[in-house]
């Protein structure tokens, strides 16, 4: 997934602007004609942009410089702030559309001026369509050989795929409304609309457990995957002075910032000088290969390296 750089907050800024366009489209229409299935959209629409304000500030205060208090900087704010997101899915977004269907199935009330449901559920579709398609291309961009799934699997930075997921959920949830507010009106049935509601309530909570399964692990403390790993460990084994491995340990900070910690078997021959310049030439490499590492440490048998800041 892309970074936390410029493109990544224009996609957010994007989906903002959209949702932000959108809620009160919902809002306005759910007024108009009394649809359940509209009023749980704009709540998920506002939903989604608060959501997105608190992802950029995430994203923001990620890129605070380190201090004496947090001296690997701030990276894991936005895995925190993600989490928060997520959670505010669940609890605001899917559970009041989820009763507000039960409500609505309970005490029906007649669905008015659909026409005007159907024109801004289009409108709404194509706003969503656009933000969809901004992340689904920050998202293409970093995806390289590898699946889009895999793409996902190995980021670390859950804003993109924040906005990409909620931007799906909504286009799901649209099409739930407007499926919702056509059979009420074709077969004069307001149960049709109460049940769409419910539905978008439970993409909306399927949506956040994803997210919080994926902010969770990141906040908590994730490994850098496999493939890098076996890259950073054929790097150093190709290293003339380097007899063997013993160890690769990973630790991802934030979505520019990796830990990395090498315990490694020397030749024995070398002098204090060749270590440390053995040791500088395995940083430049794994540094160059592997711009994210920011913080390398090097560990030899009865040795220890220093740190590369």
């Amino acid at each position: 997934m892309a970074s936390s750089s410029p493109k990544t907050k224009l996609v957010i800024y994007i989906a903002v602007a959209g949702n932000l366009a959108i809620a009160v489209m919902k809002f306005l229409a759910a007024a108009l004609t009394g649809s359940s299935a509209m009023l749980s959209e704009g709540i998920h629409s506002m939903v989604d942009t608060g959501n997105q304000l608190l992802l950029l500030l995430g994203v923001n205060r990620s890129h605070q410089p380190a201090d004496s208090e947090h001296p690997y900087g701030y990276g894991k704010e936005l895995y925190f702030w993600s989490l928060i997101v997520a959670m505010v899915l669940f609890g605001v977004g899917g559970g009041m559309a989820i009763y507000e269907g039960i409500s609505h199935i309970i005490h029906p009330r007649p669905l008015e001026e659909p026409f005007w449901a159907y024109v801004i559920l289009g409108i709404s579709m194509v706003l969503e369509g656009i933000s969809w398609s901004f992340a689904l291309r920050a998202l293409l961009a970093e995806k390289g050989n590898h699946s889009l799934w895999q793409t996902l699997r190995r980021s670390y930075d859950p804003s993109v795929l924040t906005v990409l997921l909620e931007d799906t959920a909504a286009l799901i949830g649209l099409t739930a409304a407007f499926i919702g507010v056509y059979l009420a009106h074709h077969f004069n049935n307001s149960y049709f609309d109460g049940a769409a509601s419910i539905v978008i309530g439970i993409t909306l909570c399927v949506v956040s457990i994803v997210l919080i399964r994926e902010s969770k692990g990141l906040l908590v403390g994730e490994a850098a995957t496999p493939e890098v790993v076996a890259s950073v460990t054929a790097l150093v084994l190709n290293d003339p002075a380097v007899i063997a491995v013993n160890q690769v340990l990973t630790l991802v900070f934030g979505p520019e910032e990796v830990l990395l910690n090498i315990e490694a078997q020397f030749v024995p021959s070398l002098s204090m000088i060749e270590l440390a310049e053995t040791i500088s030439r395995l940083e430049c490499a794994i540094q160059q290969n592997h711009p994210r590492m920011k913080r390398i440490f090097i560990q030899g048998a009865s040795t220890l390296s220093r740190a590369a800041q």
